[in-house]
């Protein structure tokens, strides 16, 4: 199914900001789509071929019409003189008499998709007449709203383009409340959701009949924060977005100016109770928080305790003892790292890559060697789970630091990391290889009857459900490459 930008780039010639303007539309559509009570299709002309469907939005407030997808079709003959009335004349076109689609009378409208006083697209609008009914005066509200939009998309005034994006979660739609007001601000109808998320706020009484600004501004208190667009979406003046809280309640806002030739008649206010969606975001906000302040004393604590045992040490007389002690102070430092990272983020995911190149430099600048050591990282090792890092982490500093002290004690080289993440999210696996070109391993080497180190590692690499080798590089040198298996980094993937 192709793309509306690639549908539009196949099938037309239109202008960057043409396209962009019919993209404005389409992300905004579901708005008139709801207040009519009816599917919208977006069809653009396709020469010889007839008129192409390449977009297709269905309503959440009323039963639909089309339940198959129809972009990528090709109109029927029946429909293009609708369809080049509306495009050629640039105004809306009903259709005299109702199609049926299985029995089903449906009215269709075709209204012209202006920019800049040219045609671009056509707009159909779909009604199931079977649904119809006595209307409310709910749906005769929503439907004179969608008429009038409807005009102002024919004149090139709406979408808006100076509508802002990208607010937090909670954009007002349709179903959450509506309320109309007329020119000068004051409220002409309102929804009952829309009533209800007004009264949260604390408000008693009417709302229609009263300045919606005046309404609003009861209910603050003067401590509080207020967003400085809050007078121009209240007025229904801009076409933005904004959020009240009072009482412990919050409301989201989102204004759409309606214009008739030029001149603004009023506007829709879309409202939606979004109380409890903020508390839950606090809820995160602050676990967040407090997980991240866990890293950051437990990253303390562990650089007070290296800071312990360092001070031990030197009290030591050079050899084995003082040695371990020293090392012990290196594994620490690695475990605190790996904390110092989780605790500047949002989750328990860190990048890897920034903890590989700290421990790499840290552990080649500390190395006792008598000739410089270079060191460099090949490939990315990218996100990790909190567990998977601390392991990893141990397990390079210490086959790291066991090229560096000893395979390259004497002769000074160079230390190659080489990581490659391989599979999907849910069974995703890591390969890494260290490979240096110092002295080589011992003919007597056997990784289960060697040192510390190099039990920690063999540990560590079963803990993540991986095998390791080591064997001789060429032309000298020692490879050791593991192989781990990942914790999936999303919580609710299968392992």
């Amino acid at each position: 199914m192709p793309t509306l930008n690639e549908s539009l780039s196949q099938a037309t010639d239109l202008a960057p900001a043409e396209v962009e303007w019919l993209h404005l539309l389409v992300g905004d559509w579901q708005l008139l789509s709801d207040l009519s009570f009816a599917d919208l299709v977006l069809w653009v002309p396709g020469g010889v071929e007839g008129w192409l469907a390449v977009a297709h939005v269905r309503p959440t407030t009323g039963q639909m019409v089309f339940f198959e997808d129809v972009v990528g079709r090709r109109s029927h003959r029946g429909r293009h003189a609708l369809l080049d009335q509306a495009y050629a004349g640039q105004r809306i076109v009903r259709a005299k008499e109702p199609t049926f689609r299985d029995d089903m009378p449906v009215r269709e409208e075709a209204i012209p998709v202006v920019k800049g006083g040219r045609a671009l697209a056509v707009l159909t609008r779909h009604t199931n007449l079977a649904a119809m009914r006595t209307p409310s005066r709910l749906e005769l509200t929503y439907q004179a709203i969608a008429d009038a939009l409807a005009r102002m998309i024919a004149a090139g005034e709406f979408p808006h383009a100076s509508a802002p994006t990208g607010l937090r979660r909670g954009a007002p739609r349709v179903g959450d409340g509506v309320i109309r007001l007329d020119v000068g601000g004051v409220v002409t109808y309102a929804s009952p959701n829309a009533l209800s998320a007004i009264h949260r706020l604390g408000h008693v009484g009417d709302v229609i009949g009263e300045l919606l600004a005046k309404v609003v501004a009861d209910q603050l208190r003067e401590e509080s924060p207020v967003d400085e667009s809050l007078a121009l979406v209240v007025t229904g003046r801009a076409p933005w977005r904004t959020e009240v809280t009072a009482r412990g309640a919050s409301v989201s806002m989102r204004a759409i100016p309606l214009t008739e030739g030029g001149q603004r008649t009023g506007a829709l206010l879309l409202l939606r109770d979004v109380s409890e969606l903020r508390r839950r975001e606090r809820e995160l906000i602050t676990k967040d928080a407090t997980i991240r302040e866990i890293h950051h004393r437990v990253k303390n604590n562990l650089q007070t305790v290296a800071a312990l045992l360092r001070l031990q040490a030197r009290r030591l007389p050079e050899g084995e003892g003082r040695m371990a002690l020293e090392e012990a102070v290196r594994r620490v430092g690695v475990i605190a790292l790996v904390h110092d990272t989780l605790s500047q983020g949002f989750d328990e995911r860190v990048n890897f890559d920034e903890i590989a190149s700290k421990g790499l430099k840290a552990v080649v600048e500390v190395a006792r060697a008598e000739q410089p050591i270079h060191a460099h990282i090949v490939g990315e090792f990218g996100m990790l789970r909190a567990e998977d890092a601390t392991a990893l982490a141990m397990i390079l500093s210490e086959l790291i630091q066991n090229a560096a002290e000893h395979a390259l004690a004497e002769r000074g080289g160079t230390v190659e990391v080489a990581a490659k993440r391989m599979g999907e999210d849910a069974n995703q696996t890591l390969e890494v290889t260290i490979t240096d070109d110092g002295a080589g391993l011992p003919e007597d080497f056997a990784p289960g009857r060697s040192g510390l180190g190099t039990q920690i590692v063999q540990s560590l690499v079963q803990d993540l459900r991986g095998r390791i080798t080591w064997e001789p590089a060429e032309p000298r040198g020692t490879r050791v490459r593991f192989i781990a298996r990942l914790r999936p980094l999303s919580r609710d993937a299968s392992v």
